[in-house]
């Protein structure tokens, strides 16, 4: 009870503070299994697409969060496992495949959000995606995979800040997509780059 009443006060503050609109553009907000990947530019960004789907949704997703970054803390721990059930991974696998987790939490059939860039961007251009994704659009080619694009966040939550500032923010969800079965690495990861910069521009 305390822990989804912590999820209820925690989904209205954000949603008051941004005024987050979540604009699906390229598809419906349906049970589809899915890959959510969008640009990263601070720890806020899964908790603010997280808080912005719908409840159905909501409860069959889960972000992908540094092990090392929420556990550092109770108060932390407690937000990323108990509020958000987050999937956590190491990025210190000491040879361990550290999509494993990922790949469990999808095997059971939940949807996860992702950032491909790897790492919180400073600039305004997308930085190349890492193959994560790739690997995990290899291992489970009926899911889809979606795009979506956090508008004004970096504002929201500077770098080095923990309380977030009142701007107003928008999530635009863009076409469902899959990997295609003669499309290389390098293809894959360039076209989901190029389809998450057209979410952006509404060029869908």
């Amino acid at each position: 009870m305390f822990t989804k009443l912590c999820v209820w006060l925690f989904i209205g503050f954000w949603k008051l503070l941004t005024g987050v609109r979540l604009i699906w553009q390229g598809c419906e907000p349906n049970a589809n299994q899915r890959i959510y990947y969008a640009n990263h530019s601070s720890h806020a960004d899964f908790a603010l697409i997280w808080s912005a789907l719908p409840k159905s949704l909501r409860e069959k997703t889960r972000a992908v969060a540094a092990y090392d970054y929420w556990t550092k803390t109770p108060v932390r721990k407690f937000m990323i496992q108990e509020m958000f059930n987050a999937v956590l991974v190491e990025r210190d696998t000491k040879g361990k495949n550290p999509l494993t987790p990922i790949l469990e939490a999808l095997k059971n059939g939940d949807s996860i959000i992702i950032f491909p860039e790897g790492t919180r961007n400073k600039t305004d251009e997308l930085l190349a995606f890492k193959a994560g994704i790739y690997l995990l659009a290899k291992e489970n080619p009926r899911i889809e995979i979606v795009p979506i694009w956090l508008d004004n966040l970096k504002r929201v939550m500077p770098k080095g800040h923990f309380i977030p500032l009142p701007f107003l923010c928008t999530l635009t969800v863009g076409k469902a997509t899959s990997l295609g079965q003669e499309e290389s690495k390098q293809e894959f990861l360039q076209r989901l780059r190029d389809e998450l910069i057209q979410t952006k521009k509404g060029t869908l």
